[in-house]
């Protein structure tokens, strides 16, 4: 048996990039920058993540750049060829996206914190 489930929190490095699929299905892709360490020894990481459906419609109407997340999902390797040239990358696909305060001077919809009762999932 394999278990492949990974949480990170971060801040979004842009707002959310949102389209719909062929077949109308919602999907949402950021990008989150994960701090570890402290001082000198500060690392920043950056993770893609894609959500899917009515989460995605949720999280292209109420994250903006630079607002906290907490994103719950699996991670996918993807591989794809552009121009001759090969590329592959990790990805997030995410089950579950919590969305935190949102940097200072933020107005979208006016909320400074957002909890999962103000969310329409």
């Amino acid at each position: 048996m394999s278990i492949n489930n990974c949480t990170i929190s971060g801040r979004l490095t842009k707002d959310v990039e949102c389209r719909m699929t062929q077949s109308g299905k919602s999907v949402a892709a950021f990008t989150l920058a994960v701090d570890d360490g402290f001082g000198d020894n500060k690392k920043t990481y950056f993770f893609r993540v894609n959500v899917w459906g009515n989460m995605a419609d949720s999280c292209g109407k109420y994250l903006t750049k630079g607002q906290k997340a907490t994103v719950q999902g699996r991670l996918q390797q993807r591989k794809w060829e552009k121009d001759g040239q090969k590329h592959e990358t990790i990805e997030i696909v995410a089950s579950n996206v919590e969305f935190g305060e949102k940097p200072k001077g933020a107005n979208g919809n006016g909320w400074q914190d957002v909890d999962d009762e103000q969310v329409p999932f």
